[in-house]
């Protein structure tokens, strides 16, 4: 690197210094109008919004003055657009977060520590970031009051919930951890905004259309679908998009940890969506996974699509699925399609649901028809790489058809033939079996 051009990056570093200095110092003088402005009743929402705005340019154009009595040059147009900028992300968003979260190429954002950044991008690539925050400290400040603000209900982070779980606005998931690791780690998970379909699914190269049309067709047909798969492969992604096939009629219960689904009411009018909450300061007001889900079965849904089962709750689900309310549909961690069972009934296994092993065996197999499992191809494209029919159990095995097994590359191929009983029940809801034959 030549003298210039180090010099032309110091002077780069310098004047970004520069100005997150100045925007921290008018981000104090707009914050105390804001404080006054409050003391006159209620400023919330778009009213906030705008106050923000007004007070930024006030605060900017009382800077450019001084600096002419100072005789000081006034900063650039651009200059004091990205202070203002700033100001507005610490005032009314998400601080150093927000253009990260307003970048409609970002699908995840990983933080170990403020100044150790990175995204992951939907082409798959990977870059390291700038420093979100000026300390740890600040950006658990910044996550507390995220926590605090946001969402349905106050989620604290402190040192005695050094846990903080929560869904962002526009719908991305967020989840950070303090004190229990060497520095404040968050993830970040930004799913594609708006609606996603099976078809964009096949645009992208996850799926043949032949597949898609076999989804949609499940999902007609009502069968109960468990989409399984490692971390980022798109799990959450494929659920909503099979949710699109659901006749708008239907009454659809959505259980998560946090909001993630992000269902629209324009598309699915008669939609309710449940989250857990976590106990108060006093150690009440809590509602788990077990708890909503026994609720909502007394809530006459059509369909109750759970987020993603990882323990005992699984029992509820499955009791879901096989006590009328076909069509449901969840998210498993599992390496495999061949795993997604064994998981289930492990889950099944544990406190406080306790069942046998013959009981859960039973359970899963009864409810549960089809499971979809996704990976990453060769190429690093999210795939469907296998697709098993459940058909019941033998003894204390789960019995099941691949009928897409993975093939070259990790993308699904054709594999065993559907049960003829299946096949009639697809066919019955427009399938053409010759679908089952489509390549990539």
């Amino acid at each position: 690197m030549t003298e210039s051009s180090t010099a032309r990056m110091n002077g780069h570093v310098d004047e970004a210094a520069s100005e997150a200095a100045l925007a921290e110092v008018l981000r104090r003088v707009v914050a105390r109008g804001l404080a006054e402005a409050a003391t006159t009743g209620p400023t919330g929402g778009a009213a906030r919004a705008a106050l923000v705005d007004e007070l930024i340019t006030a605060a900017l154009d009382g800077h450019a003055r001084q600096q002419l009595r100072d005789g000081h040059p006034p900063l650039t147009a651009q200059a004091e657009a990205r202070v203002a900028r700033r100001m507005r992300h610490a005032l009314v968003g998400l601080g150093g977060l927000q253009p990260l979260l307003d970048d409609p190429d970002i699908e995840t954002i990983n933080i170990d520590g403020c100044d150790n950044v990175w995204a992951v991008y939907r082409d798959g690539t990977k870059a390291r970031l700038d420093p979100i925050a000026g300390s740890d400290a600040e950006l658990q400040a910044q996550l507390r009051q995220m926590g605090a603000q946001l969402g349905v209900h106050e989620r604290r982070f402190d040192e005695g919930y050094p846990e903080l779980s929560m869904q962002l606005p526009g719908g991305g998931r967020l989840h950070a951890l303090m004190s229990v690791t060497d520095r404040t780690c968050v993830s970040i998970r930004l799913h594609p905004p708006g609606r996603v379909t099976l078809a964009d699914q096949v645009a992208r190269g996850e799926m043949t259309p032949g597949m898609a049309r076999l989804f949609a067709a499940m999902v007609r047909a009502r069968a109960n679908l468990a989409v399984v798969g490692g971390p980022a492969v798109g799990k959450t992604t494929l659920l909503k998009a099979l949710t699109d096939a659901i006749p708008s009629r239907e009454r659809i219960i959505t259980v998560e940890d946090a909001y993630e689904l992000a269902l629209s009411k324009a598309d699915h009018p008669d939609l309710v969506a449940m989250q857990t909450r976590l106990p108060n300061i006093e150690g009440v007001g809590g509602i788990d996974m077990n708890a909503l889900l026994r609720s909502c079965l007394r809530m006459s849904p059509d369909r109750v699509i759970v987020g993603e089962v990882r323990g005992a709750e699984v029992v509820w689900m499955l009791k879901a699925m096989s006590i009328g309310i076909d069509g449901s549909m969840t998210t498993v961690h599992c390496s495999d399609s061949a795993s997604a069972a064994l998981r289930m009934i492990a889950y099944a296994m544990e406190p406080p649901a306790m069942y046998p092993l013959p009981a859960a065996v039973a359970l899963v197999a009864g409810a549960v028809h089809f499971v979809i499992h996704l990976t990453l191809a060769a190429d690093g494209v999210r795939v469907v790489s296998s697709v098993r029919e459940i058909v019941g159990h033998d003894g204390d095995r789960v019995v099941s058809n691949e009928i897409y097994r993975p093939g070259p590359h990790g993308r699904a191929v054709p594999g065993a033939p559907l049960r003829s009983a299946t096949l009639d029940r697809l066919v019955a809801v427009g399938f053409d079996p010759d679908d089952l034959h489509d390549k990539w």
